[in-house]
């Protein structure tokens, strides 16, 4: 009888061991995944705002570039550096379409929409000095954007 009892006890030990380890395998497990998948969701976004960044600063290479050549709109270079210019700028859209995509933070996609509209004053520039003015104002809307995409990620890595 002992002998039984001890069995018993053993079994029931055994299968209390293996369920207790089980459950603190699927909580580890569950824990990692959430930390991969945050990490990944983090890259993501740590590139989508790159890329934004980056679109917008070629873009407004291009634009600079379009401003220089405004005196002969009807020029094969004038012509040849404005469809550079809307490549460009669909690139930049759709860079920002991604960060849409990959923040769901409003602040940050208001500050991404500024720094895009911001960029259209290079068009309208009457000269240098308003030029210089406007791609200021550029600068400074991209670096609010890259300091607001940087409190988002730093949160997130968190």
């Amino acid at each position: 009888m002992n002998a039984l009892l001890a069995g018993v006890v053993g079994v029931a030990a055994t299968l209390l061991g293996s369920a207790s380890t089980y459950v603190f395998q699927s909580r580890t497990a569950g824990r990692a995944e959430a930390f991969a998948r945050g990490e990944r969701l983090r890259q993501e976004q740590l590139t989508a705002c790159s890329a934004f960044a980056g679109a917008l600063t070629e873009l407004k290479r291009g634009l600079i570039t379009l401003w220089f050549h405004r005196q002969d709109p009807a020029g094969d270079t004038y012509k040849a550096i404005r469809v550079e210019c809307d490549r460009l700028g669909a690139s930049a859209e759709a860079a920002r379409f991604r960060v849409q995509l990959v923040s769901d933070d409003p602040g940050l996609m208001n500050l991404a929409g500024a720094a895009f509209s911001s960029i259209g004053g290079i068009r309208t520039a009457a000269n240098r000095t308003e030029l210089a003015e406007v791609e200021k104002r550029f600068e400074d809307a991209v670096r609010q954007f890259i300091c607001g995409a940087a409190v988002q990620l730093r949160a997130a890595g968190s």
